[in-house]
């Protein structure tokens, strides 16, 4: 599939709202299912895209397909990251368009935005357990489990998180 990895259009903001909330659900990803307050964060991409950035990955007939959010160094949607790496979240990709590629091709994206910032050593991401696909691709690209930054943001859900090296710390 041709896929276009571009920053996030205003008038897309509700389809990749929804996308990602769909992801989400559909995946059971989200202890109070359709009533989990966390909806509300992964549905709101206009104040992710003024705050941090959110790619997109389009097809060639320009459909978006899922989208990510990027948070560089110092940006508050950052969760875990230190102050010379680069953090990326809420990936998500549409069910139709799963294991075409777009999921890769946004962490890809966000891996070369990390490299072309000056002074950042490597980019981070928190992951749910059972988010098997996605583990396989950050791992595909290098990623390495890092356990010791393990954390929970609320009482039962473990993250897991994963580190790319992109340059040795100075």
């Amino acid at each position: 599939m041709d896929i276009t990895i571009r920053p996030v259009e205003p008038a897309e903001h509700a389809l990749l709202g929804e996308i990602t909330a769909e992801a989400y659900l559909g995946d059971g990803l989200l202890d109070y299912g359709a009533d989990d307050p966390y909806l509300v964060r992964l549905r709101d991409v206009p104040r992710r895209a003024a705050e941090a950035g959110v790619l997109v990955a389009a097809d060639a007939r320009g459909r978006v397909l899922g989208g990510v959010t990027y948070a560089p160094p110092g940006n508050p949607w950052a969760d875990i990251a230190a102050p010379d790496e680069a953090e990326f979240r809420m990936l998500a990709v549409s069910r139709e368009a799963r294991g075409a590629g777009a999921g890769e091709a946004l962490v890809r994206a966000c891996v070369e935005r990390a490299r072309d910032t000056a002074g950042v050593t490597g980019i981070v991401l928190s992951t749910q357990p059972s988010m098997h696909a996605a583990h396989r691709i950050y791992e595909r690209l290098g990623f390495v489990r890092t356990p010791e930054r393990d954390w929970n943001p609320i009482d039962d859900l473990k993250l897991l998180t994963y580190r790319l090296e992109l340059r040795p710390t100075p």
